[in-house]
């Protein structure tokens, strides 16, 4: 384990350049600008374990947990160095979910077992939230835990779990009681080893024939009391807490500012700059992108300052996943017919995955709390208006 450093003392620009050198040291060239969206963990485990050796694989983990201990300006750094220098997104549920939960509401006997085999990339994790009937409105859900001596049975189905079959552990939410007047009560968040007999994993092929998420079946799984994080039927408020600032980064303007890239390329290519109705749509999409950028940026500097974001954040993740389909469409006409390809299409700065980025920005409007949820979001928690 890399000697610990204090990195919230430097400056961002000193953080940036430290970060950013070593990463471009250290990520495979082979993994840059990876054409899979979310590879699985033994396609990116050598980057995973180099992370991990250096230390840097948990950014907003404490030290004392084998993390960075960023602040949310530094993690802010952290992302967006990532994602201009092309990194692969590693499995990362462990990382940036079921790692704070712990750190925050678990035992230490729960913290001293998982959170280094999180680390060792021993514990491979998913997230099993939504189902069939319950997506959006996730307090709905229905996968129930009944007790059953020193532990308990539970029994239900689980749906859109990004790779679960490259997963050996999820977390769970499930619902231990309907005896409370709100949804929300009755609902206990479980560590649940997928090994167990009655777990079955389901891949569901996604538009780009990657099997990206599953469906994941309980059929009488037994799960030992010690599994539960805090206390039963008191999980929901540990489900939403764990969230953080991470809210922000859902509306960040790295997917639209990478597509726009490539449409230039293509753009270039093809000489589409020539054509005046082209050009106009181009700036506007060009300008979109910085209106996202200084948005992005309002919203960082209240982090940075220690403050909390409001539900005026959810304007970030319609913003921004709505323009990446713009870009993505307008990148589709230039390539005319050749669009219809799966193929990457060649130019001379480099090849352009038009249909894959294009089938790919269909997904953003939906994950993380779908766009119609988070209009809802503004117009009651902004706006004020009545249900």
């Amino acid at each position: 384990m890399a000697q610990q450093q204090d990195w919230n003392a430097l400056s961002d620009e000193e953080f940036r350049a430290i970060f950013a050198e070593w990463v471009d040291a250290n990520c495979p060239a082979e993994l840059r600008f990876m054409r899979k969206q979310r590879p699985l963990f033994d396609e990116v485990s050598v980057w995973y374990h180099r992370l991990a050796e250096k230390g840097w694989l948990s950014p907003v983990w404490p030290q004392e947990y084998g993390g960075m201990g960023l602040d949310a300006g530094k993690h802010i750094v952290y992302v967006e160095e990532w994602a201009r220098l092309g990194c692969p997104r590693i499995p990362d549920h462990g990382i940036g979910l079921t790692g704070p939960l712990l750190i925050q509401y678990g035992t230490q006997a729960q913290k001293d077992f998982f959170l280094p085999k999180i680390l060792s990339g021993e514990h491979v994790w998913c997230q099993g939230y939504s189902e069939p009937n319950a997506g959006s409105d996730l307090a709905s859900l229905r996968t129930s835990a009944v007790a059953d001596g020193d532990g308990f049975i539970v029994n239900g189905q689980k749906i859109w779990t990004t790779l679960a079959h490259c997963a050996n552990w999820i977390l769970l939410l499930v619902r231990t009681s309907n005896d409370g007047k709100k949804r929300q009560n009755g609902i206990t968040v479980m560590l649940v080893d997928m090994t167990t007999p009655g777990v079955t994993v389901r891949p569901i092929p996604n538009l780009r024939l990657e099997a990206d998420f599953c469906e994941v079946f309980f059929d009488n799984v037994y799960v030992p009391s010690e599994n539960v994080v805090g206390e039963v039927d008191q999980g929901w408020a540990l489900a939403k807490a764990v969230l953080g600032h991470e809210r922000i980064f859902l509306g960040a303007p790295s997917r639209p500012a990478y597509a726009l890239r490539r449409l230039e390329r293509l753009a270039r290519d093809r000489g589409a700059f020539s054509d005046a109705g082209f050009v106009s749509r181009y700036a506007r999409l060009r300008l979109d992108l910085f209106d996202l950028g200084s948005a992005f940026e309002r919203f960082a500097r209240v982090l940075r300052a220690g403050g909390t974001l409001g539900p005026d954040v959810s304007v970030l993740k319609i913003f921004s996943s709505e323009l990446y389909q713009r870009i993505t469409e307008e990148t589709l006409s230039v390539a005319g017919e050749e669009a219809r390809y799966w193929d990457d299409l060649p130019t001379g700065e480099g090849d352009v995955d038009a249909m894959n980025l294009y089938l790919d920005s269909r997904a953003p409007a939906i994950f993380g709390g779908s766009n119609e949820i988070q209009r809802e979001v503004l117009a009651k928690g902004v706006l004020g208006l009545p249900r």
